[in-house]
């Protein structure tokens, strides 16, 4: 597929686009003369959101187009998105009523991913010119890292399982410069048991990936991701409906190594750190089983209560393991729990701290870059609903409610980070499920673009 921006120098002779108001329309046409008045009549063009006008020439070219900015409520992503979905092939130019062009080429990028490694798909034929290099430049690293999240999540697990995954994150450091250790095997099953217990059933070895770029002396921000490449849900198995999209459990370490990716291109001044346990939730005799008892890698006694509650045990270790440098900061990110998407839907991911600037700061981002997110609490009586009798925490609520399964899955992972600056948890879906402006069906990039929004203006 052809780039969906690209920089002016690159191509001849692009078409000007210019937005127009509804309520500016007459005024507008009147300002071009000639007969543009009876052609938009003729064509039926108000001018409503999205709509295009393409104005011909006397020698029958196309000599410009309008764009119907409706009332002109509406974000910059969403109007470069309207942009690449109405906008016949050719390069295009943007001329009047465009204020954001950097957030409007990326709309119009964004909306122009396609997943094409399996089935030929027609790709995005409009490509738009950016005269500005430093807006290129700037967008790059978020196109980069969202085009990567997206291809992994995308990708099916017999062709990403845990060692593929490890592997696109070490080529990923070693791309930047960085470096990486792999775990596996015995020593995995010693340094980091949980992650071992989860990933010992399938014939695909379980790891953990540890990877390294940047100056020891900058700030250390340590990113971690559930990268669970299938769940069947273990012994406690899914039903075949509930394991249809688990290809997308990895969702929270292919999100993780798109904002990895961000932070590199963009040379941000930071230590970044990731950690990364790549398993498969698999079936056999040698699957862990409810009622087990694990000691943790932070010395911690966890209680199986259902072994499709998985994910908070691989992220348990490495929190765990992150939390041993004290880094200035931990984020981790995970496809965690159904209640999540109960409570807030797809589009919404939950977020958890108890660093209440942090928290502040994150919803700041998140709306400025239009990348959405929501608080939740840390609510501590519902700690009571993740204890056992038989060991230190089980891995499930144990009330018989099954209230708060969001929330007590958060204050689970809770327990393995003390010294860290800050942490903060995303219990993310990693998935659009209905195609909507500049959101393609499929693997989504969640919350990256907030957190590199913000890791750029505090650090950049």
């Amino acid at each position: 597929m052809h780039d969906p921006i690209i920089l002016a120098g690159d191509s001849t002779n692009p078409i000007s686009v210019s937005a127009v108001l509804a309520a500016e329309l007459e005024e507008h046409l009147e300002s071009i003369g000639g007969l543009s008045k009876a052609w938009s009549n003729a064509q039926g063009f108000k001018a409503r959101f999205g709509d295009t006008l393409i104005i011909p020439s006397a020698e029958g070219e196309v000599a410009a187009v309008l764009f119907g900015f409706g009332n002109g409520e509406y974000e910059a992503l969403e109007t470069g998105a309207a942009l690449n979905k109405n906008l016949p092939a050719g390069t295009y130019e943007l001329s009047d009523g465009f204020d954001d062009v950097a957030g409007v080429a990326l709309g119009f990028a964004l909306a122009a991913y396609r997943f094409d490694a399996y089935k030929k798909v027609s790709p995005s034929k409009a490509q738009l010119v950016i005269s500005d290099k430093a807006i290129i430049d700037e967008l790059m690293p978020i196109l980069d890292g969202t085009r990567l999240a997206k291809d992994l999540i995308n990708t099916p697990a017999n062709d990403m399982g845990p060692e593929e995954l490890a592997t696109v994150a070490t080529t990923l450091f070693d791309d930047h410069g960085g470096s990486s250790n792999i775990v596996i095997g015995d020593e995995l099953e010693k340094e980091f048991p949980l992650v071992h217990a989860v990933g010992n059933g399938s014939d695909r070895a379980p790891r953990l990936v540890d990877a390294i770029w940047g100056k020891d002396t900058d700030p250390k921000i340590t990113l971690v991701g559930k990268g669970v490449i299938f769940d069947s849900g273990g012994l406690d198995v899914k039903p075949a409906a509930g394991m249809i999209l688990m290809k997308k459990d990895m969702g929270g370490a292919a999100n993780v190594l798109g904002l990895a990716a961000m932070i590199m291109k963009a040379k941000l001044p930071v230590r970044l750190r990731v950690i990364i346990p790549a398993v498969e939730n698999a079936i056999s005799g040698r699957s862990f089983r409810p009622s087990d008892i694990f000691i943790s890698r932070k010395g911690l006694s966890v209680e199986i209560g259902n072994t499709d509650a998985e994910g908070r045990l691989v992220l348990a270790d490495a929190l765990a393991f992150a939390d041993e440098e004290t880094p200035e900061l931990i984020i981790d990110m995970a496809t965690l729990t159904g209640a999540a998407r109960v409570a807030l839907g797809p589009d919404l991911p939950p977020y958890y701290t108890d660093d209440e600037d942090l928290a502040e700061t994150i919803a700041v981002h998140s709306e400025a870059v239009n990348d959405p997110l929501w608080r939740m609490p840390l609510w501590k009586p519902y700690n009571k609903y993740i204890t056992s009798k038989t060991a230190d925490l089980a891995n499930i609520n144990t009330s018989g409610a099954g209230f708060a399964g969001s929330i007590t899955a958060a204050l689970f992972l809770q327990k393995f980070v003390e010294r860290s600056g800050s942490w903060v948890h995303l219990d993310i879906y990693g998935w659009t499920p209905i195609e909507k402006d500049f959101r393609t069906h499929g693997g989504e990039a969640q919350a990256i673009r907030a957190l590199f929004d913000m890791l750029k203006t505090r650090f950049g």
